[in-house]
């Protein structure tokens, strides 16, 4: 029994020395990859969120549509940057043994296939306002978007991304990143509409 009193608490200690073993949480680039995965929806959100209330970047830019369009460049490019420090995070980090497998290599390829699947048929469903939060900018669809893949999931985009991560991580054999990946659930902050910024 453990310190605690709590027979759990144990194993909760041994599973995370076992992780420990394959993440370094102090490497610079695992860091800078957890601030990126961290940060891109809080400013995306805090952004749109900031444009519903005083639409001051419609003024500034002089349309909603321009606004709309600037702000998604900065998400790409955040985007981008994200996806650089991810790239950096894994290739500094141990290999996960266990999973250099055909079947794990295999289940990978599925995520990624999924995930793209996913993001594009949302990208192409939502339009380039609608998947860059152009509703925040006053720039509405007529309707609520209700063909594939909206209606089987909300927020495909997140997961699309989710399950493209998670399959990088598998392919890869990071163990660091099939529990902390940009997608990850613990990290979304969802909006109210369906037509998140791609993750």
């Amino acid at each position: 029994m453990s310190l605690s009193g709590d027979p759990g608490a144990g194993r909760d200690l041994c599973v995370m020395t076992w992780l420990l073993g394959y993440v370094d949480p102090l490497d610079p680039s695992f860091v800078a990859a957890v601030l990126t995965i961290a940060f891109n929806p809080l400013y995306w959100n805090v952004v749109a969120r900031w444009e519903h209330k005083t639409r001051k970047l419609s003024r500034a830019f002089g349309s909603p549509y321009l606004a709309c369009y600037s702000l998604s460049v900065t998400i790409l490019l955040l985007n981008f940057l994200r996806s650089h420090c991810f790239t950096q995070a894994m290739l500094s980090q141990p290999k996960m043994e266990s999973l250099d497998t055909p079947a794990a290599y295999s289940l990978g390829l599925a995520l990624l296939g999924l995930g793209v699947v996913l993001v594009l048929s949302s990208f192409f469903a939502l339009g380039f306002t609608g998947t860059f939060l152009g509703d925040y900018f006053g720039i509405l669809k007529e309707a609520r978007v209700t063909v594939f893949p909206f209606n089987i999931l909300d927020n495909p985009m997140y997961w699309g991304s989710t399950a493209n991560y998670l399959g990088w991580a598998i392919i890869e054999r990071k163990e660091e990143h099939v529990i902390w990946h940009p997608g990850s659930p613990f990290l979304r902050s969802t909006p109210s509409h369906r037509g998140d910024p791609v993750p």
